[in-house]
């Protein structure tokens, strides 16, 4: 039997030499609409689709290729011999190669203002069942979504006279996995026009591979990047420039997200965030860059060695040059001055990332999720800190004003601090930090033991409530003067009643920062 390809593309790339190919093969090449144009344009001899169906293109071209002249010819099984003498009965003509690529749905809603209409009018109808017969009948046909392919394809064709099952196999297989990610964008894309909730019956995600790292979180684990399809994405670590240095690790990205999450929080101010291990180990805001880094810096010169450290306004030669004196691992801003990217790019594997839009809020429909043995675990992002309305002063002892702005200060740190957390700040800088530890009165005995001599006159912030009295009296023989907590214990009287004993301010603020 004759030879025959359906090529219908809306991205052209190497379709003139790919059909050449096919045809000098003996391969009959039947298209439609733009594809069509494209290669007749270019020489190449093609037979109208609505010339084998017999059936014009209609409503304007949303039906074009679902005929069983069509279906037929791709779906029939050569070996059966039962469906070979149907089609010969009903005049089909088998389809041995498809190549077809989707309406740009993902392109159309990118858009600036694109409209629903645009939106909808953009799936494809006619391209994905052509593709799924053809994947479903892998062993007959070779069916083609990437132009990567193009080239793989006929060149065992050239070389065999055949496309090898193998490579059939993973054809269909790239098939399905392209128009999963193509349904996955377009429900959601309605499900946020129609106002549904945010947590369907059936979670479908999708996102696009970045890169394949060197390794996971350990040698022996492999891992990838992947990052969300979509808008509004501009100020995530996705979206960085890379300037300097080898790629990014998986522990380096995981970092590195921390450090995003926790200078989101300081938008006003000028801002550094120092962060090891999931963990700031230092943040300090201040008039300057400078001044700003070397308050974090000195929180704890120990842990920022082999850290990340964040800015949220330019980098100038200054603060270059110091940090250019240490160890790091990578350093993360919206921009850098000539001379300061100079600087820092003479240190061959520090990693230097340049994102624009670094102070942009992230969104609670980003999505928090987190991967269990047999399960997904999916909350909303927390982008919340507190209302200061719901502020409650609940001590005899009133903070200051210049306490309550280090306890605010505190609160945003403690916040992206892992639970059980303490965060010790004082003059706009952290003081000593205690993460993830098993009770709340050793991880402030871990940050007052960090703090040293400065952790008098401090304040603190605590990730939840006290439920004990004991983290009061540790504060108060640590000359820590004022606490901050979300409050909401059935023993909060207990706390209270403590701190009026010390003469230590306290305040609730309502709203509790878990982070695990």
């Amino acid at each position: 039997m004759k030879k025959r390809a359906i090529i219908s593309l809306s991205d052209k790339t190497g379709v003139v030499e790919f059909a050449r190919r096919l045809e000098k093969l003996g391969y009959e090449i039947l298209s439609t609409g733009g594809t069509a144009k494209t290669l007749t344009d270019n020489g190449v001899a093609v037979t109208n689709v609505s010339d084998v169906t017999g059936f014009p293109e209609c409503l304007d071209g949303r039906v074009k290729t679902l005929h069983p002249m069509i279906h037929a010819g791709i779906l029939a099984m050569r070996g059966n011999e039962e469906h070979m003498k149907q089609i010969e009965e009903l005049g089909v003509t088998p389809i041995d190669v498809v190549a077809i690529n989707l309406y740009p749905f993902k392109q159309t809603i990118l858009k600036d203002n694109v409209t629903r209409e645009d939106a909808i009018e953009n799936i494809d109808i006619g391209g994905p069942t052509m593709l799924r017969a053809a994947a479903k009948n892998w062993q007959d046909v070779a069916v083609i979504v990437d132009p990567v392919d193009y080239d793989t394809v006929t060149g065992e064709l050239e070389a065999n006279g055949e496309v090898s099952k193998d490579t059939k196999l993973k054809l269909a297989y790239k098939v399905f996995e392209h128009t999963a990610a193509y349904d996955t964008l377009i429900s959601g894309y309605l499900r946020k026009e129609s106002g549904m909730p945010a947590f369907p019956e059936k979670l479908s995600l999708t996102y696009e591979k970045v890169s394949e790292m060197r390794y996971g979180e350990n040698p022996h684990q492999a891992a990838a990047f992947y990052r969300e399809v979509g808008k509004g994405y501009e100020g995530t670590l996705a979206a960085a420039e890379q300037l300097n240095g080898k790629e990014l690790s998986y522990n380096n990205i995981n970092d590195a997200n921390g450090a995003l999450d926790t200078i989101k929080e300081f938008g006003d101010d000028i801002c550094c965030v120092a962060l090891k291990h999931a963990n700031p180990c230092g943040v300090g805001i201040g008039e300057s860059v400078y001044e700003a880094y070397m308050r974090a810096y000195e929180a704890d010169p120990v842990s920022i060695f082999g850290g990340i450290v964040a800015f949220n306004r330019k980098v100038d030669s200054a603060t270059a040059q110091k940090l250019a004196e240490l160890f790091l691992e990578i350093i993360i801003a919206p921009e850098y001055d000539a001379e300061a990217l100079q600087i820092l790019c003479t240190k061959k594997n520090l990693r230097v990332l340049r994102l624009p839009d670094i102070a942009k809020p992230n969104r609670k429909d980003m999505f928090d999720m987190k991967k269990v043995a047999g399960g997904l675990l999916v909350q909303e992002l927390n982008t919340e800190m507190y209302d200061d309305a719901d502020i409650k002063v609940v001590t005899e002892k009133a903070p200051t004003a210049e306490q309550l702005r280090d306890m605010k200060f505190a609160m945003k740190v403690v916040k992206h601090t892992k639970s059980n957390g303490i965060a010790l700040a004082k003059d706009g800088a952290t003081v000593g930090i205690g993460p993830g530890q098993t009770n709340r009165i050793t991880a402030l005995e871990l940050a007052i033991k960090y703090g040293g001599e400065k952790v008098p006159g401090s304040v603190m912030a605590s990730d939840a409530f006290f439920p004990f009295s004991d983290c009061v009296e540790a504060a108060h023989k640590a000359g820590i003067t004022a606490i901050i907590q979300p409050g909401g214990s059935i023993r909060d009287q207990e706390s209270i009643d403590a701190c009026n004993k010390y003469g230590i301010a306290m305040v609730f603020t309502g709203k509790r920062h878990f982070k695990h």
